[in-house]
């Protein structure tokens, strides 16, 4: 009996999957088997795993897409029913390296403590920059934050850390760990779901590790809108389901305040900007998460998005040249000027500020701007522009709007976020 269960969970990355299954493959921990479990995929992926792999891999192919908590669940179901003393989940566009499963098993067979580590994360892009070494769950915020995230590996870190949760990148699990907790809250389709998993296992009693000595690289930018709002409507939705859940009591009223501010912000810059399918999506992903609603997103929650030139269009067109003054957003300020040659215009970007040349001031939220003299364009990290009349009419009403916001649907989200919890309890 091999002592490691690895699943892969794979849907639409056949080239990615390849990878990641080659490097497992060339670990030198050789005590586990493989599950590649394929979610359905359209390009070809289980047909080339197995081509290439044959049975070096146990391959599962789903009927259809379980999202990334039901793929995993899949696999890792099928390898428990085998007895494996230990299981792990690896992302398929994930590249471990050699020592990486071997390290984590050794690490569990050290600290009876634990009951789940994850390898250390690196960037696909950067490889010597961290992607994540375990994260925080912020009940203060009502967030999380991954403390060393973009750091520079210069050796200086911890060998280990004891952590509110990890990424299921690439992460091993105790046998007696999922009888204690059970399997991948499924619930979510993909997104907290991890996260779900390592708080539940922190509640048991049982430690999670973020593992320097294990190391992996992952790209970066999956939960990054593209092309329509898949991404923001799982995010926000299982953001939410996660606080309502485990939220004590007492903390409740400032909870609903914190997701209706949050809320609030996305439609008021839709608004603003008139881009609307983000905000669309936004409230329909909180209908759901108050009414219950889970698993893979229902009809008309996901749309295209819908970025809208005319304000940009509009400011290039007000002046030849500008002076951009980052304000440390080099990223804002390089796609500002990205934005003006792709929409066709020759503008003279001036190294410093001088009569006669329009500023732009790149800031984290236009809305918190008191400057509304108008001698200054401002233009936040979120493309919305103060630069005419309407806009700082807009920035004028908007603490005023946002009381309006909050104070008309607080009522309806505590009374369902009690029945929701009524229901769980």
């Amino acid at each position: 009996m091999k002592k490691i269960g690895i699943v892969i969970c794979n849907f639409n990355k056949v080239d990615k999957v390849l990878e990641c299954i080659q490097c497992i493959l060339e670990n030198k921990f050789t005590d586990y088997d493989l599950y590649v479990v394929d979610n359905a995929s359209t390009d070809g992926a289980p047909e080339a795993i197995k081509e290439k792999y044959g049975d070096k891999v146990r391959l599962i192919v789903n009927k259809e897409n379980l999202g990334g908590s039901g793929g995993f669940n899949t696999g890792l179901r099928a390898a428990y029913k085998e007895g494996y003393e230990y299981l792990m989940c690896v992302d398929n566009d994930a590249m471990l390296d050699e020592n990486a499963i071997g390290n984590l098993y050794e690490f569990l067979e050290e600290h009876d403590e634990v009951g789940m580590a994850a390898s250390k994360i690196y960037h696909l892009e950067a490889p010597d920059y961290i992607q994540q070494f375990g994260q925080t769950i912020d009940f203060e915020y009502f967030c999380t934050d991954v403390p060393h995230l973009d750091m520079y590996e210069d050796g200086s870190m911890p060998d280990y850390l004891y952590v509110d949760s990890v990424a299921a990148c690439s992460l091993m699990i105790r046998r007696s760990t999922i009888d204690k907790i059970g399997f991948m809250p499924e619930e979510n389709f993909l997104y907290w779901d991890d996260t779900e998993w390592c708080y539940l296992c922190n509640k048991s009693g049982m430690k999670v590790a973020s593992v320097g000595t294990s190391k992996a690289l992952h790209a970066m930018g999956a939960k990054k809108e593209t092309v329509n709002t898949f991404p923001t409507y799982y995010a926000w939705r299982n953001w939410i389901n996660f606080f309502v859940k485990y939220t004590t009591e007492k903390d409740l009223d400032r909870m609903t305040d914190t997701f209706l501010n949050s809320m609030f912000q996305i439609v008021y810059e839709g608004l603003h900007n008139g881009e609307y399918n983000r905000a669309k999506t936004v409230m329909l992903a909180y209908d759901d998460a108050i009414h219950g609603i889970t698993g893979k997103a229902g009809e008309n929650r996901i749309f295209e998005l819908d970025f809208n030139e005319k304000p940009f269009r509009e400011l290039f067109e007000s002046a030849d040249s500008f002076y951009i003054n980052e304000n440390e957003h080099s990223v804002m300020a390089e796609r500002v000027r990205i934005l003006a040659k792709n929409l066709g215009y020759d503008i003279k970007w001036c190294e410093k500020a001088a009569v006669g040349v329009k500023e732009i001031v790149i800031c984290d939220n236009i809305f918190d701007i008191d400057d509304l003299s108008g001698e200054k364009i401002y233009i936040d990290i979120n493309d919305c522009i103060l630069r005419t009349e309407d806009d700082m009419l807009d920035v004028i009403n908007y603490n005023y709007s946002k009381r309006s916001f909050v104070f008309a649907n607080k009522p309806v989200f505590m009374q369902k976020v009690r029945e929701l919890r009524k229901q769980d309890a």
